[in-house]
């Protein structure tokens, strides 16, 4: 049976577990001592939320791999209150330098029961703030961040919410749980 952890990872750490830089910046190691195990994609230093760990090489292909089609949720905090059409050209597909994103399911969200962020997010008292849920079936690098910016609306905070049906629910940030997956199975 494969071994799957699901991490809630904090704002500022890198998601490996070693760090070759000089500013010896927070890393996995930092948070989880379990030989054997790696990430099923990647989560930006500057994200938070679930990070997905496993020690079977399929399963962290198939948790992965676009092809596969494993919904990603982020709820995300963005800079203003976009209108309907920003939506739907968020949930249609954005542009973006590297080629059109796929479709997304986007909806506005009322402001999660969240943890608080370390460092807090720059809050300006003119601009007013909105949440969203935006779920991708790919993974390209800063991609949320690169399309609620491309639709005029910068990303605040992100968090990535679930990975299939696995979720963050209840698990502190810097905390991990470890749940059965059976052999070739999500």
């Amino acid at each position: 049976m494969a071994r799957l952890i699901l991490f809630n990872k904090p704002f500022g750490v890198l998601s490996q577990f070693t760090d070759g830089s000089a500013a010896a910046r927070a890393t996995l190691s930092d948070f989880i001592d379990i030989p054997g195990i790696y990430p099923a994609g990647r989560l930006d230093r500057d994200s938070e939320g679930l990070l997905l760990l496993c020690d079977d090489g399929r399963l962290q292909a198939r948790i992965a791999d676009p092809r596969f089609k494993l919904g990603k949720t982020y709820w995300v905090q963005v800079e203003g209150e976009p209108e309907d059409a920003a939506l739907q050209r968020l949930a249609q597909g954005v542009q973006l330098n590297d080629g059109r994103t796929r479709p997304a399911d986007v909806s506005r969200m009322a402001g999660p029961d969240l943890w608080p962020r370390n460092p807090p997010i720059r809050v300006r008292k003119s601009i007013p703030d909105c949440w969203l849920a935006i779920t991708l079936r790919e993974g390209r690098n800063r991609q949320v961040r690169r399309m609620t910016a491309a639709v005029g609306h910068p990303t605040l905070r992100l968090v990535r919410w679930s990975v299939g049906d696995w979720t963050v629910q209840g698990i502190a940030p810097g905390e991990w749980r470890e749940v059965e997956v059976p052999d070739g199975r999500l």
